[in-house]
């Protein structure tokens, strides 16, 4: 699998997605421009969606119809198993790895639900960071920096926090742009995983 930000080929490439929960909301974002290879091709994108009942947000970075199969394979996942968004992810990626198609598909993700955020990857890697800020993409390092110091430094909600880290992230990526797409999802307490159906 190539690395998610390379941009040397003739693929289409999405960029940042952050995650940032604090104790009220849970909220991600994504930047709005997609370029192929060295030219921009799209402003404003939309990488961050809802899926299964729009209980479920999804961001991507890496090439954009890889991910959008793949957010398509996620949401059937949550189908069978009920909402249950660790068990959904923990067998797309383990189809991700090892299926001849999937395998060939080149993008990250992050999927968050009321009370957790996952980055899901080809590897077969299914991760739940213990940070309350996480970020993929060509700008992810840069907007996860300026989250995570955010958070500790200021009293900021987990939304302004987003909207600012976003904005900085794109004055230091060259594949990053200003306009955000953001969305939130209200915290809440961890249910019991349900069953998968039968």
């Amino acid at each position: 699998m190539k690395p998610y930000a390379d941009t040397t080929d003739s693929r289409f490439h999405g960029t940042t997605i952050l995650a940032v929960k604090d104790k009220n909301q849970l909220v991600m974002a994504g930047d709005g421009q997609v370029t192929l290879g060295s030219t921009v091709i799209k402003h404003h994108a939309r990488k961050v969606r809802r899926i299964y009942k729009d209980l479920i947000l999804v961001g991507f970075a890496g090439a954009t119809a890889d991910a959008l199969t793949l957010t398509e394979k996620l949401e059937e996942k949550l189908e069978r198993y009920n909402g249950s968004l660790t068990r959904a992810a923990v067998e797309m990626a383990r189809e991700w790895r090892t299926d001849k198609y999937l395998r060939r598909l080149e993008a990250l993700m992050l999927a968050a639900d009321g009370n957790t955020v996952l980055l899901i990857s080809g590897n077969g890697d299914v991760i739940e960071p213990d940070q309350a800020a996480v970020a993929i993409g060509s700008g992810g390092v840069a907007a996860q920096a300026a989250a995570m110091a955010l958070l500790s430094e200021t009293d900021l909600s987990a939304r302004q926090i987003v909207e600012r880290a976003m904005n900085i992230a794109g004055t230091l990526c060259i594949y990053t742009n200003d306009q955000i797409t953001i969305d939130e999802l209200p915290i809440h307490a961890k249910n019991t995983p349900a069953s998968p159906e039968t």
